[in-house]
């Protein structure tokens, strides 16, 4: 196998780690395909494919989707760009789907994001939308221009539930109980790579200078992996 085969990276990352903005940086830079998992469970839903009712179903109560129906849709997708290489986000989310993916698919690179919950909780807490329209503020680095108000309506902004401290917590801590065993299996696979701060301005560069090593380092994969 050439030393530049194209790579297959996952990135992992909890709610406010700043995986979006590392994700992006990471597509723009290496110019791989970005899968994105939530993005694709909704194409299927606005496609009104065959199983869209149990996804939209599920979704609407926040609940995850059947491991086995996650992987078709998955797997198909990356088959179709195997070649060009892709990194995968919001993929795998347990330790099975982590499993099953390997099974059907190798992956080359996992970077994991690393940072400290306070600082995950001091991010969100910040957060208010104008719920029609989907615009986000934060009080600390975008705040509307008028407190409490949407810039461009004047209507009133709402927080999440899902922003509150309380429960920003406790999704963090099921994200790390079902994460824990996932970074586990790529560790054992010698693809696992952590990455440590609070912001990802300073966490860039040193994702980037991993990758800019590792994807010209020589790689072999088992025919048909």
């Amino acid at each position: 196998m050439s030393a530049h085969i194209a790579r297959r990276l996952v990135i992992l990352g909890a709610p406010g780690s700043g995986k979006g903005t590392i994700a992006s940086r990471i597509v723009k830079t290496y110019g791989m395909p970005h899968i994105v998992v939530g993005d694709l469970l909704r194409q299927h839903i606005q496609r009104k494919s065959e199983e869209s009712k149990i996804i939209k179903e599920h979704i609407d109560k926040g609940l995850l989707l059947p491991d086995e129906l996650v992987l078709k849709f998955v797997v198909g997708e990356l088959q179709k760009i195997r070649d060009k290489g892709f990194l995968l986000d919001g993929y795998p989310r347990t330790l099975n789907q982590a499993q099953s993916l390997h099974k059907e698919l190798s992956v080359d690179h996992v970077v994991a994001l690393n940072v400290p919950f306070d600082e995950i909780i001091n991010r969100l807490k910040d957060r208010w939308v104008h719920a029609p329209s989907g615009r986000v503020y934060n009080l600390l680095w975008n705040p509307p221009k008028v407190a409490g108000k949407d810039d461009n309506t004047g209507e009133p902004l709402t927080q999440r539930e899902d922003d509150k401290p309380a429960v920003i917590r406790s999704r963090l801590e099921t994200y790390d109980k079902n994460t824990n065993p996932i970074t586990a299996f790529y560790k054992k696979m010698h693809v696992l790579q952590e990455f440590h701060g609070r912001e990802s301005d300073k966490i860039w560069p040193e994702v980037k200078k991993y990758l800019d090593r590792v994807l010209n380092e020589p790689i072999t994969r088992k025919q048909g992996a």
